[in-house]
């Protein structure tokens, strides 16, 4: 009985979610310049190695965003990668967790060069409110050489989109 109500209550209330945002047209516009960039510095499409250095997971779902339709990041020439020996781009979130300073150190040293380091979050530039203690390295740069830092609590996919394109087209 209790379902049937709930059932009549979800047809008659429909759909309460906003719609979806629009994309932005200011970055298609510089898609194939962005795409001959990239092809410019590496001949290929850019590899990205995703480091999750002890973030709470927000930084995470944006990343996610950024396979979508709706950014194409791999219709830009940018792909996601599981070993660092085929990446240029490190993507690190988070403040740096003592348990894994050894890892992404390592992480960083089996990068094969030309590389970049994208430090997401305002963890992973400044410490954010975990700073530097007992358990937290703070900002990645304490850890490893960082080129690019994209701040906010997430960032938004956009931004994050470019700071990987202003690694990338920017050189070191």
């Amino acid at each position: 009985m209790a379902t049937h109500l709930i059932l009549q209550k979800i047809f008659k209330t429909g759909r309460i979610s906003e719609p979806s945002p629009a994309a932005d047209l200011a970055m298609r516009t510089r898609e194939q310049e962005l795409q001959g960039e990239i092809l410019k510095v590496f001949g290929q499409a850019v590899a990205i190695r995703h480091v999750d250095a002890g973030s709470c997971n927000g930084c995470e779902l944006e990343i996610h965003a950024l396979n979508s339709p709706q950014y194409n990041i791999e219709g830009l020439g940018v792909k996601f990668a599981a070993s660092p020996r085929h990446v240029d781009v490190l993507l690190v979130t988070g403040p740096v967790s003592r348990n894994l300073e050894t890892a992404l150190r390592r992480t960083y040293d089996a990068t094969p060069e030309p590389k970049w380091v994208v430090a997401m979050g305002d963890c992973g530039c400044t410490g954010g409110m975990f700073g530097e203690s007992y358990a937290s390295c703070g900002k990645v740069s304490n850890v490893i050489p960082v080129d690019v830092e994209v701040p906010g609590c997430p960032p938004t996919a956009t931004a994050l989109l470019q700071g990987i394109l202003a690694a990338v087209s920017g050189g070191r």
